[in-house]
C-alpha cells in the first residue's frame, strides 16, 4: 500500500468513535525501513499555518488496530 492510498482513508479513534482526519504523513525507521507511526492533522492553528508549520497527531504503529478499504481504526487517548 502506498502513502497516496493511505491519505485517502479516514482515521477513526475507536476509543471515542471520533473521526481524527486523514493521514498526512508517515514516520519510519530509517535503518529498518519499517513504518513507526501515522501522522494526522492536529488542531487548527492559524499562526502555525501562516509560518508554514505542519502540526499533527502522531499515532504509533502499535496503536493502529486495522487498516480497511475505506478507514483506518486506531486506539489512542485523545486527551494526550
Amino acid at each position: 500500500m502506498s502513502l497516496s492510498e493511505l491519505k485517502e482513508k479516514d482515521v477513526v479513534n475507536i476509543e471515542n468513535g471520533m473521526r481524527v482526519g486523514k493521514v498526512m504523513d508517515i514516520e519510519f525507521d530509517e535503518t529498518t525501513g519499517c513504518v513507526q507511526a501515522l501522522v494526522v492533522p492536529g488542531k487548527f492553528d492559524f499562526l502555525a499555518l501562516v509560518r508554514g508549520e505542519k502540526k499533527g497527531i502522531v499515532i504509533p504503529w502499535p496503536q493502529i488496530c486495522r487498516i480497511g478499504d475505506d478507514v483506518i481504526l486506531v486506539r489512542f487517548d485523545a486527551e494526550n
